[in-house]
């Protein structure tokens, strides 16, 4: 999950920030526009979905570890389940990291 930082910031800084990159709210200045309510939640919702992308990258290289390990097990587990969860482990673990490069090279708000 992405970390933010809050600071401090004066007007001159608040208006040299992208508005994509901020979720700086000018309080002294009245209420927000509508135009500016629109891009602040455009910006929120992209973060969100990138938050959530990154889970799911992150789970599905969980889930690749798990059947790595049941791949694994050795005669705990029958020959096909070995089988089938070391193909899973493989396609789970490239899809992931797949996922989380484009993600990455992308970015949030893109």
């Amino acid at each position: 999950m992405a970390v933010r930082q809050l600071a401090q910031a004066n007007d001159e800084d608040v208006e040299r920030l992208p508005a994509k990159t901020s979720e700086v709210v000018a309080l002294a200045r009245g209420p927000e526009s509508t135009t500016e309510r629109i891009r602040r939640l455009q910006w929120e919702a992209s973060m969100l979905a990138a938050e959530h992308a990154e889970a799911f990258g992150a789970d599905l290289m969980s889930m690749a570890v798990r059947a790595r390990e049941i791949a694994e097990g050795g005669e705990a587990y029958p020959v096909g389940v070995r089988e089938l969860a070391s193909r899973i482990a493989a396609d789970l673990q490239i899809r992931a990291k797949a996922l989380l490069t484009i993600q990455q090279r992308v970015g949030p708000g893109s």
